[in-house]
């Protein structure tokens, strides 16, 4: 028989192994890690989908006020069509009544358009408007562009006479809107008066009931306009491009899509290159804007800046509110840093050799005064006071001053040899005062010229050895003379010149620069 084991003895093979227990406390870490990371996955999806649902439900509950107040509008634009078709059509009536009235009435006009007043203006202007005389108001329109603030003010009150405005003001810039129809002998640009009307409708067309955000055009005269801005799109292609179409006729072209609300979300592009092109205009902010731009608005500065145009970049930046994101101080400084390089590099250009100077003042000139007009505008002079920008003008343009004073020579011909001064009278030995000697006559006394002799400035010449001889020295500060200031024996004319005073040889003497420092007082 086998023996019995005693069970408090352990065999071999009952014996735990160190191994075994190392592994399962292993395993029981990793499951504990492994619980804590399914855990903390788990609590993150759901405080995701606990946040998206809030997500949502703000969504919703913004799209349902939009989608109401959206149906609200509608509502409101369906019930106030009868009231703002009820005054166009009055105001349609009364123009109708007023066109006939002046065209049966025989009033004598001035023929040569000629208008002393604002209200002499405004009734020309309203004469055309209610004749539906379009030519003749572009004609009166483009030869009073002196008077464009008065036109400007004007032109919306004359335009509001017209039985229908939009039609009016179309062929009104036919001429040189969407092509310019005068050829090569055209004239002057007439692109600012474009605008100048294209402007001013603005307020004529919008509902008198619901605002800008309805226009009173007519889709016959809508379609037109659609018309128009193709045929200025086809010539654009003809013109060469982008590159070389000129800046006032991309502002009319942009005004005109604004001003018939004709903008074309497809086109976005294409307006973001006009507008970045001739991102110098002063309008330009605005129209992009209502061109419906304002989303591209940091890229379109970022892209200014790129380019070097900071100043322009200035601009766009407070038209949409974004000077803490482009701060208008560092892209000013850096505008005239550049403006400085600028002009260095063009002394350096051997070719303008000769007016390099000039040139490189002029383009340091030209930044400064953009700049300083920019810091007065908006009101900058706290971050960036412009004190140092006008003394560097100043001195920019005090050579450009000086050398505008010509020289001008005295007008009597008979000069002395010796000193450059002018040769006493003919007769002058004949006076009753004049010294005779055997010695040369003394020179005479020259009375001072008067200012109104010597409309420009009398340069000053070297002061010449006294040319008589005499008991009294020449003066120790000749520069302290003045005309202003002279006392009363020097004020009337003499026949000659004692012997205890020095010879006056007119400019060609030491009192010269204390004439023409005068002169300037």
């Amino acid at each position: 028989m086998g023996s019995i084991h005693d069970p408090g003895e352990l065999t071999e093979l009952e014996q735990p192994s160190f191994d075994e227990f190392q592994r399962q406390t292993s395993l029981m870490t990793s499951c504990t890690l492994l619980w804590k990371e399914l855990s903390d996955h788990i609590n993150s999806l759901e405080q995701n989908l606990l946040k998206q649902s809030e997500t949502l439900k703000r969504k919703i509950k913004t799209l349902d006020s939009e989608t109401k107040a959206s149906l609200d509008s509608l509502k409101k634009r369906e019930l106030s069509i009868v009231d703002s078709v009820k005054i166009a059509l009055s105001r349609v009536e009364s123009n109708t009544k007023a066109a006939m009235r002046t065209l049966s009435d025989d009033v004598e006009e001035n023929p040569d358009g000629e208008v002393d007043n604002g209200d002499g203006l405004l009734q020309h202007l309203k004469s055309s408007c209610l004749k539906m005389e379009a030519k003749e108001f572009w004609n009166f329109v483009t030869g009073k562009k002196k008077e464009i603030d008065l036109l400007r003010e004007k032109i919306p009150a004359a335009l509001s006479e017209c039985v229908d405005p939009a039609r009016f003001v179309m062929e009104a810039i036919s001429e040189v809107f969407p092509v310019d129809k005068r050829g090569n002998e055209g004239g002057s640009d007439l692109a600012w008066a474009c605008v100048l009307i294209l402007e001013s409708l603005i307020p004529v067309v919008v509902d008198p009931v619901i605002g800008k955000s309805r226009m009173l055009v007519t889709p016959s005269m809508k379609e037109q306009a659609k018309e128009i801005a193709e045929a200025w799109k086809k010539s654009l292609e003809e013109r060469g491009g982008i590159e070389n179409v000129k800046t006032p006729d991309v502002h009319t072209f942009l005004q005109h899509l604004v001003t018939f609300g004709i903008v074309k979300k497809e086109d976005l592009e294409f307006y973001r290159k006009l507008v970045v092109a001739s991102a110098w205009r002063k309008q330009m902010p605005k129209l992009a804007v209502s061109l419906g731009l304002g989303d591209q608005m940091p890229d379109m500065i970022e892209e200014l800046i790129s380019k070097g145009q900071q100043l322009d970049a200035v601009h766009f930046t407070y038209e949409v509110g974004l000077v803490d994101k482009f701060p208008p101080v560092p892209l000013l400084k850096a505008f005239l840093r550049d403006a400085k390089k600028a002009a260095s590099s063009i002394l350096d250009d051997p070719v303008n050799t000769g007016r390099a100077v000039q040139l490189a003042a002029r383009k340091e000139q030209s930044a400064l005064r953009a700049v300083i007009k920019c810091i007065e505008e908006y009101k900058l002079e706290a971050e960036f006071p412009p004190e140092n920008l006008k003394k560097r003008l100043e001195q920019l343009e005090k050579p450009k001053t000086e050398k505008r004073k010509p020289v001008v020579v005295p007008a009597n011909k008979r000069t002395r040899a010796s000193n450059g001064g002018p040769m006493p009278p003919a007769k002058a030995g004949r006076l009753t005062n004049a010294y005779v000697s055997s010695f040369p006559a003394p020179s005479p006394f020259v009375r001072s010229p008067s200012h109104t002799q010597y409309p420009t400035p009398v340069p000053g010449y070297p002061s010449p050895p006294p040319a008589m001889y005499g008991s009294r020295s020449p003066p120790t500060n000749p520069y302290a003379y003045s005309p202003e200031a002279a006392p009363p024996h020097l004020t009337g004319s003499y026949p000659g010149a004692p012997m205890n005073y020095p010879a006056y040889g007119g400019y060609g003497n030491g009192l010269a620069p204390a004439y023409q420092q005068a002169y300037y007082r």
